[in-house]
């Protein structure tokens, strides 16, 4: 698969010797079928990758100890491990990726589509922030998640059917806009 963003992440390695596997963020490919009553099955075929901002974030309180300490260099730039985010994307956010097709989708801004709703251990909703952009690199059908990160309320944006984005992204036809 040849793509224009990392295809496989390197495992990060802490101040105290713990690797931390990134293997689970390599990109893959998602089929999806959008199966409609009286219609032909329409298969969806996608590349899909991911951002460190996934896994990584500078946050304002660390000294720059700290920060040298947890930072993780990607081919674009750098920025320190977040072991937070890194749990989350861990535990629920291939699952979301792999189910969009079933999921609530919501614009996010910028041309970017998210994800929000994730079920936590205790079988109770939470707000996990995805945000994706769906696009054709060299005639595939590509989906990039740019970020991943907790919020603690319910972000606002029109939703919006993942095959609406699919459907118009295949046809060559401009992308839903709130």
């Amino acid at each position: 698969m040849k793509i224009d963003e990392v295809e496989k992440w390197r495992p990060f390695t802490d101040a105290e010797g713990n690797t931390w596997d990134l293997s689970f963020l390599d990109a893959h490919e998602v089929i999806y079928t959008h199966r409609g009553e009286g219609k032909a099955d329409k298969v969806y075929k996608f590349i899909v990758s991911y951002s460190f901002h996934c896994f990584c974030k500078d946050y304002p309180e660390q000294s720059e100890e700290e920060k040298r300490a947890l930072m993780y260099h990607s081919p674009k730039e750098s920025r320190p491990f977040c072991k937070n985010r890194y749990g989350l994307a861990q535990r629920y956010l291939k699952d979301m990726i792999l189910s969009l097709d079933r999921q609530r989708i919501i614009h996010a801004g910028y041309g970017s589509y998210a994800v929000i709703e994730a079920l936590n251990d205790e079988g109770e909703r939470c707000y996990y922030h995805v945000p994706f952009k769906a696009f054709r690199e060299r005639k595939k059908l590509r989906i990039h998640v740019t970020s991943a990160y907790a919020v603690d309320a319910k972000p606002g944006g029109g939703k919006v059917g993942f095959f609406v984005i699919a459907s118009k992204l295949l046809a060559g036809k401009p992308l839903p806009h709130p």
